[in-house]
């Protein structure tokens, strides 16, 4: 270790070297120091440079965290913002509430063991397997006093992206709340999979009412065979439902259908994506408009009826959003947890308010609808869609990756603590 990365880490080299990755000290016995993929903001940008292995120091707890020896960790986009520090430099936002580290270590999905658990912890011990959900808030924010959703608090904060000492450490720190039972049919990788997409996936079908999905709804899934998109399409045929994914070619279309979409749209037969033309552009919008109807018409084809879909289920943003609000059907809802593909989307409010759609933003999970997600993974219900599994060592290129749009079938997990993709499962 050099003098400087020394220094910028607080970290002797007299022998006091964390754990080897792969390995794990005796249960319950926290080394003072750990591996980390670790962000600082000299480096943002390129997330294949973002992200640097380093050794720091093992985070403290509070009264009500817990410290997880993570064994795998999920890889999503939320990440790939961290290390650009763009929208959102997490490490100054931080800094700015009083914190005083200068780096991120990020990672919103952890499959581990309980390692080490606060004074007021009751219902965690020290041993456990478990999973961790993204939901962050402070139980004495004045919202959640008053009983409403906490993932709309002030406070409410994405663990691993808002917060730091995420699971790309070989320890992560949580609040108690988050923790949900590992499925013992699952690997360490396959748990580790799915838990931030599929509860926030949960959340956008389930969570708003007046527009949950239901038996017999067309539900449109943008995205269709990625991490978001596959279970996305999962929990809307166990509602009864009927998803058709958006896909980029034939292979993806395949997957996708795996996962339970009954068909896929390939958008490259489209040209209409971006934002539309002005209203007084007569001849753009005639154009625009016969796209968007030829697309509305592939989803009929697929699904057999002239039935527009009930929910779209939307994350990538500028470049979709003109068209999921125009083939949404009245009184319908486009919902949405991001903007991969750009935030400056448009609306022609004509087709929004007179036939009275809903444009519902969704941001991450509370703890009943983790609850009600993981319940359909312990009983075998959920498919984690484990796409490819990684060495701690390819986490900034994963993300690089994925930045790239390369990573587009289901959900890539990295190894940690865990010695081998097939171990964990019971």
């Amino acid at each position: 270790m050099s003098a400087e990365s020394s220094e910028r880490t607080n970290v002797s080299t007299a022998g006091l070297e964390p754990t080897p990755l792969g390995e794990l000290p005796p249960l319950g016995q926290v080394p003072e120091f750990m591996h980390a993929q670790v962000v600082r903001q000299d480096r943002f940008g390129d997330p294949s440079t973002a992200f640097q292995a380093e050794v720091v120091r093992t985070p403290e707890i509070g009264p009500d965290e817990v410290l997880i020896a993570v064994m795998a960790a999920g890889i999503n986009f939320n990440n790939v913002w961290a290390a650009r520090g763009y929208p959102v430099d997490q490490i100054a936002t931080r800094q700015r509430r009083g914190e005083t580290e200068d780096f991120h270590v990020g990672g919103s999905d952890a499959s581990g063991i309980v390692y080490a658990v606060g004074s007021n912890v009751t219902a965690v011990e020290v041993g456990q397997h478990v999973v961790t959900h993204p939901g962050v808030w402070d139980s004495q924010d004045a919202w959640v006093q008053r009983g409403k959703d906490p993932m709309i608090a002030p406070s409410a904060c994405i663990y691993g992206y808002d917060t730091n000492y995420g699971s790309f450490g070989q320890f992560t720190r949580v609040q108690s709340h988050q923790l949900l039972p590992k499925a013992p049919h699952f690997t360490w990788a396959e748990a580790a999979a799915p838990t931030l997409v599929g509860t926030t996936a949960y959340r956008m079908l389930h969570g708003w009412a007046g527009n949950t999905v239901s038996e017999g709804d067309v539900v449109l899934v943008w995205g269709g065979s990625g991490g978001l998109g596959t279970q996305a399409s999962q929990i809307a045929a166990l509602a009864g439902a009927i998803p058709v994914a958006v896909v980029s070619d034939a292979e993806r279309a395949a997957y996708a259908q795996r996962f339970g979409a009954v068909g896929a749209i390939n958008r490259r037969d489209f040209t209409h994506w971006g934002i539309p033309p002005l209203v007084d552009d007569a001849a753009g919008q005639k154009e625009w408009t016969a796209g968007a109807r030829a697309f509305g018409k592939a989803l009929w084809d697929i699904v057999g009826s002239r039935t527009d879909p009930a929910i779209v289920f939307e994350h990538p943003g500028a470049a979709t959003v003109p068209t999921s609000i125009f083939v949404c059907q009245p009184g319908g809802m486009v919902v949405i947890c991001a903007g991969t593909s750009g935030y400056d989307a448009m609306v022609d409010l004509r087709y929004h308010w007179t036939r009275q759609k809903r444009f519902q933003g969704s941001h991450g999970t509370n703890d009943e609808q983790a609850t009600a997600y993981n319940d359909l993974v312990l009983q075998g219900k959920i498919d984690p869609a484990l796409g490819r599994v990684i060495a701690f060592g390819d986490i900034a290129e994963a993300h690089a990756r994925m930045g790239r749009g390369e990573d587009v079938f289901g959900n890539v997990v990295a190894l940690l603590g865990a010695p081998s993709p097939d171990s964990g499962r019971t």
